[in-house]
C-alpha cells in the first residue's frame, strides 16, 4: 500500500520507496486537508481513448468545484492520464507551463483541457476568451467546459477545437451537449481525423520548394506604398530560400509598441501557422528588441524581421573571408540587444516565480562572448581595410581611372560589368547576387584602360548595422573617379530607389561623388518611354544585355574621365 506525505502545495506518492511529486497548481491557502485530498485523487483517475470526458469523471470535478466555489481543471494526455490539476478562482483558472513543443509527431499538443464553469446554474455554458486563447496558443487537442448545477452535478458541456483553413477564416469550432455523457465524440478517432484534415489542407496550400513561412506586415498609412513593400519582401524571401504561403496585413496608425501587430493578430498568425503547417513568421518591418520579445512570448514559432532576413541572405551568399567577417559582424551587432532569456510562460501562467537563477548568468556569458567576438572582428576588418588601401594606392599611382557601379539591388550591375568587360561575373535575377566588390578592367585600342568595380546592391532602409559593417568594403567607392548609378527603369517606383541609393551614399560620405545616372532594362519599358525618362533625369538609357546600347555609355565615360584627367593635369601644372 502506497504512503502519502503532504507539504506546501503538492503531494508525494511513495511507490517502492521512490517519491513522485504531484503538484496542485493554484492558490491552496485555506483548503481543508480533505479538500486537498479530493484534488489529489484526480491524478489517479483515467479516461479511455473513446471519451473526451465521461459523466463520472466530470462529476468528480463538479462536486469539488461546487464545494470550493472555485474552478477546477485538469490537463489530460491522449492516453487518458491526468498530467496536471489546477485550482482557480470563481471564474478562471491559471495553467502551468506545459512546454512549447507539440507532443511527439502530432500536430497538436497532445493534451486536452477539462474545466468546470460556475457561472449560472449549469444549464448554459459559454467558452471564455481565456479558454479559446489557450486552445489556439497552446494548440491543445480540445477544451471542454462543464457547467455545475446548484447540487454540484454536471450541467451543460461545451467543447472547442481548432479547425483547418477555411473560406470563412474561422479559427475554431464550438459545440455543446446537454451533459458530458451526451458529447457525441470518439476522442481518439476524432483527433486523428482532425490532424489528418489539417495535413491535407496544408498540403494543398504549401506548393513552394523553399522553407514555408507566413509574411506579416503592418501598414501604417505613411512611407512607401504597401504593394511595393510587400513585393520587395516577397522577393527577399525568394532570394533567402523562403516560400511565403500566406500574407497577413494589418493596417494601423503605427506599429504596436510591444507586439508590432495587435496581440489578437499574433494569435491569428499562430493559428494560421498551425493550419498551414509552417513554423516561421517573417515580419515585413524591423522589430525592436521589445517587440521581438513580446511576439516570441506569445508564440513558439520562429520569428525573424526584415533585417534578419537580409542578414541571412548575406550569410548565405558571402564566400570570401572579407565578406564572411563583415556579415558575421553585422549579425552580432544586430542580435546582441535581442539576446534575452526567452520567456516560456504560456497563457494564464500564474507568474514568473522560480524563473530566475542560472539562466541569467548564462545569458550574460553569451552577451560577453558576443561583445568579445565583435571586437575581434572589428580588428580583422581594420586590417583588411588597410590592405585594400594599399591596393588602391597602387592603382592611383598607376593613374588608372576607376569607375564603380552602384545602384539598388537587382538593378543589373553585374550584368553591366560583364557586358563592359566581357567577364563572367555571377549574375542572377535575385536580390543581392553580388556581395563582394568585383573588379575588372576594360582596355581600349590606344592602350588606355578603365577599372570597373561592381558593388553590393543597396536597398530601401538598408539596416544601419549592415551599412556600418560594409563601410570598409564600400570604401572602394571613395577612390572611384565616377559612379555609374544604375537604375532599373522598368520598375514603377524607380524614383524612390534612386533616392534610397543617394541617401545611403550620403550616409557613407559619398553624396558629392560625381555620378553618371544610367537607366537599365530599357527593353522592358520600351525604348521611347525609356529615352523620355532618361532625358527628364539627364541620364543615359541602356539595356545591359545589349552591347549596342552600352556603347554610348562607354563614350560618355571616356569623355568625363578625359575631362577629369585634363583638369587634374592643368591643376598640377598650375601648382608647379
Amino acid at each position: 500500500m502506497s504512503q502519502r506525505c503532504f507539504f506546501n502545495d503538492h503531494t508525494c506518492f511513495y511507490a517502492g520507496g521512490i517519491p513522485i511529486a504531484r503538484d496542485i497548481h493554484g492558490d491552496l491557502s485555506g483548503l481543508k486537508t480533505s479538500q486537498r485530498r479530493l484534488l489529489e485523487k484526480l491524478y489517479r483517475r483515467r479516461l479511455d481513448g473513446f471519451d473526451a470526458v465521461t459523466q463520472e469523471f466530470a462529476t468528480h470535478l463538479t462536486k469539488i468545484s461546487r464545494e470550493l466555489n472555485r474552478v477546477v481543471a485538469v490537463l489530460v494526455d491522449r492516453k487518458g492520464k491526468v498530467e496536471n490539476v489546477m485550482l482557480g478562482d470563481d471564474r478562471r483558472v491559471y495553467l502551468p507551463d506545459i512546454g512549447r513543443h507539440r507532443g511527439g509527431q502530432s500536430r497538436f499538443r497532445g493534451i486536452r483541457l477539462i474545466r468546470t464553469y460556475l457561472k449560472g446554474d449549469g444549464r448554459q455554458v459559454e467558452m471564455t476568451r481565456d479558454d479559446l486563447t489557450d486552445l489556439s496558443k497552446l494548440q491543445l487537442d480540445l477544451v471542454v467546459s462543464v457547467g455545475v448545477d446548484d447540487e454540484g452535478y454536471p450541467g451543460q458541456a461545451a467543447y472547442a477545437y481548432l479547425i483547418p483553413e477555411n473560406p470563412d477564416n474561422k479559427m475554431w469550432e464550438i459545440e455543446k451537449a446537454p451533459n458530458p455523457a451526451e458529447i457525441d465524440l470518439s476522442f481518439t478517432y476524432f483527433i486523428n481525423e482532425l490532424e489528418s484534415e489539417f495535413q491535407r489542407k496544408a498540403a494543398e496550400v504549401v506548393t513552394t520548394g523553399g522553407r514555408p513561412a507566413l509574411l506579416a506586415y503592418v501598414s501604417t498609412y505613411h512611407g512607401r506604398d504597401e504593394e511595393v513593400e510587400l513585393e520587395e519582401m516577397l522577393e527577399l524571401c525568394r532570394t533567402a530560400g523562403v516560400g511565403i504561403v500566406d500574407t497577413m496585413v494589418q493596417r494601423r496608425s503605427r506599429m504596436h509598441p510591444k507586439y508590432g501587430m495587435g496581440k489578437g493578430k499574433i494569435e491569428e498568425l499562430t493559428l494560421k501557422a498551425l493550419q498551414l503547417d509552417v513554423d516561421l513568421i517573417v515580419f515585413g518591418q524591423d522589430l525592436e528588441p521589445r517587440q521581438l520579445r513580446g511576439i516570441t512570448d506569445q508564440t513558439d514559432l520562429k520569428v525573424i524581421d526584415r533585417t534578419q532576413l537580409i542578414l541571412d541572405i548575406f550569410a548565405q551568399r558571402a564566400t570570401s573571408r572579407d565578406g564572411k567577417i563583415q556579415v558575421e559582424l553585422a549579425q552580432l551587432k544586430y542580435n546582441l540587444p535581442r539576446l534575452h532569456q526567452k520567456n516560456t510562460g504560456m497563457s494564464r501562467l500564474a507568474g514568473g516565480i522560480g524563473g530566475r537563477g542560472p539562466g541569467e548568468t548564462k545569458l550574460e556569458i553569451n552577451r560577453r562572448r558576443a561583445r568579445d567576438r565583435i571586437r575581434s572582428l572589428e580588428k580583422d576588418i581594420e586590417k583588411l581595410s588597410k590592405q585594400r588601401q594599399i591596393r588602391r594606392k597602387r592603382r592611383v599611382n598607376n593613374r588608372v581611372p576607376t569607375v564603380s557601379i552602384v545602384g539598388y539591388t537587382n538593378a543589373g550591375k553585374s550584368t553591366l560589368l560583364n557586358g563592359l568587360t566581357h567577364s563572367e561575373v555571377r549574375s542572377e535575377d535575385r536580390l543581392f547576387a553580388t556581395l563582394q566588390p568585383t573588379t575588372r578592367r576594360l582596355r581600349f585600342p590606344d592602350e588606355r584602360e578603365i577599372v570597373f568595380t561592381d558593388t553590393v546592391g543597396f536597398i530601401h532602409d538598408l539596416p544601419p548595422d549592415l551599412v556600418a559593417a560594409f563601410k570598409a568594403t564600400l570604401e572602394e567607392l571613395d577612390e572611384a573617379d565616377i559612379l555609374i548609378h544604375l537604375v532599373d527603369i522598368s520598375q514603377p517606383d524607380y524614383p524612390d530607389k534612386i533616392e534610397a541609393v543617394n541617401r545611403i551614399l550620403t550616409e557613407i560620405g559619398l553624396g558629392d561623388k560625381e555620378q553618371l545616372l544610367t537607366f537599365n532594362k530599357m527593353d522592358l519599358l520600351g525604348e521611347e518611354k525609356a529615352m523620355a525618362a532618361a532625358e527628364n533625369h539627364d541620364a543615359i538609357s541602356i539595356s545591359a544585355e545589349n552591347m549596342e546600347t552600352i556603347e554610348p555609355l562607354v563614350e560618355r565615360l571616356e569623355n568625363r574621365l578625359f575631362r577629369q584627367r585634363r583638369q587634374a593635369t592643368i591643376a598640377d601644372g598650375t601648382s608647379t
